[in-house]
């Protein structure tokens, strides 16, 4: 049987931050999260109003949602192996700036490839983002993973904020609406700006006192990553086709796959938020193995239960179970590569997250030849799949360093 080191119940070494201090470098890294997971939830948010618009097919649909992870799953881990060679601060606010560019064009163009090619470059942005951002939160947070789970919330409000705003915006000015965008960007920007500076001031401080990093665990790490693979294709393929899924069984407009979006995006921050809690009770690995079991049914209901109000009910149920595992994922990959923060944020938050875009044309062929429910049901497989995998992590990998010791960015 494999064991591990002990490093990995407690974490690496960690800096002694005063709850006091921490709080208000995480409040604002979690916003700028917030900003740019937006576009995130503005791409699948941005679908009913293409199909509605342009005619677009589930396949063509599913592709502008594939544009927005596909270069994201290759090229965040890259940025992560460059900020673990070199901080890259100055990337945070220019990867915002970005993310909320592509948005803002993607309805500007009537062309489909002038379209998919925006949405790709917003993709690009957050991939840029969130390696350098997560290594700066985990400085913030003192090696919290409560806190780590509170900058994570940020991600998920800005998820669930996207079709609140998107609505709105396009049914008032239609797709050429789209450069309004652009605001949560800069809004995030500025709110970041000075916190980015502060945090690389002591990331420097911390590079120069040379404190151990601790061995690099690329077995427990691949493994991790294999479950939150499975993840992403439950999520995003949730995330594409609930909201026309919520349009068909009720017979409304878009307005309709917008609040089914909202439901689905308010339910992960929700789960965000329960997962740090759960953590700290049960370990990680435990309220892991748990969530993954409990989105079986979740998504499967999503389906099977009939009823209009099934699509909001089981989206938010699925979206709560999917999303309680979100941070601990993060977290235990940082753990299992203590020298390579950033290349464990790329993955966890990149490669592993937004692969699962890959698997939006093919039930998007499925859903045009059998219906959405045909192309929505397999899903439950795969969270099954994700439960299984996450039963082989070991125990050894779990650690409950900051139970009782929460930290909120207050």
């Amino acid at each position: 049987m494999t064991t591990y080191p002990n490093r990995l119940r407690s974490g690496p070494a960690r800096p002694a931050v005063r709850p006091a201090r921490r709080g208000r470098p995480v409040t604002a890294m979690a916003l700028g999260h917030a900003a740019v997971d937006f576009y995130q939830g503005a791409v699948p948010a941005l679908v009913p109003f293409l199909v509605a618009a342009r005619g677009y097919g589930y396949a063509a649909a599913s592709g502008v949602v594939l544009a927005a992870t596909l270069l994201s799953s290759v090229v965040q881990p890259l940025f992560g192996t460059l900020t673990d060679r070199r901080p890259l601060p100055w990337l945070i606010p220019v990867a915002t700036t970005v993310a909320g560019l592509g948005i803002a064009l993607a309805g500007v163009s009537g062309s489909y490839a002038l379209t998919w090619l925006a949405v790709a470059l917003s993709g690009v942005g957050v991939a840029a983002y969130h390696p350098e951002s997560a290594r700066l939160a985990r400085l913030a947070s003192g090696g919290s993973h409560t806190a780590m789970g509170w900058y994570s919330l940020g991600g998920n409000i800005g998820f669930a904020l996207a079709p609140l705003a998107v609505g709105p915006v396009l049914s008032a000015g239609g797709l050429g609406a789209t450069p309004w965008l652009l605001l949560p960007a800069l809004t995030g920007v500025l709110i970041t700006v000075a916190a980015v500076r502060r945090l690389a001031r002591r990331a420097a401080e911390a590079t120069r006192a040379g404190r151990p990093a601790g061995r690099d665990d690329w077995p427990l790490f691949l493994r991790l990553s294999a479950v939150v693979v499975c993840r992403s294709v439950v999520y995003v393929g949730l995330s594409t086709f609930v909201g026309l899924y919520a349009q068909e069984r009720t017979g409304a407009g878009p307005a309709a796959g917008s609040a089914a979006l909202f439901t689905l995006f308010a339910g992960g921050a929700a789960g965000t938020v329960l997962g740090g809690r759960l953590a700290a009770r049960w370990g990680r690995l435990r309220t892991l193995r748990a969530a993954y079991a409990a989105a079986v049914p979740a998504v499967a209901g999503l389906v099977l239960v009939p009823g209009a109000a099934s699509p909001y009910v089981f989206a938010a149920l699925a979206a709560v179970a999917l999303y309680v595992p979100f941070s601990l994922h993060v977290t235990l990959g940082q753990d299992a590569l203590p020298g390579r923060v950033g290349t464990a944020s790329g993955v966890t938050l990149g490669l592993a997250v937004s692969v699962g875009g890959a698997a939006g044309p093919p039930l998007g062929l499925l859903a045009d030849r059998a219906g959405l429910g045909a192309a929505l049901l397999p899903l439950a497989g795969v969270a099954a799949l994700a439960w299984l995998l996450a039963r082989t992590l070991p125990d050894r990998a779990d650690a409950d360093a900051d139970a009782g010791n929460g930290a909120h960015p207050a």
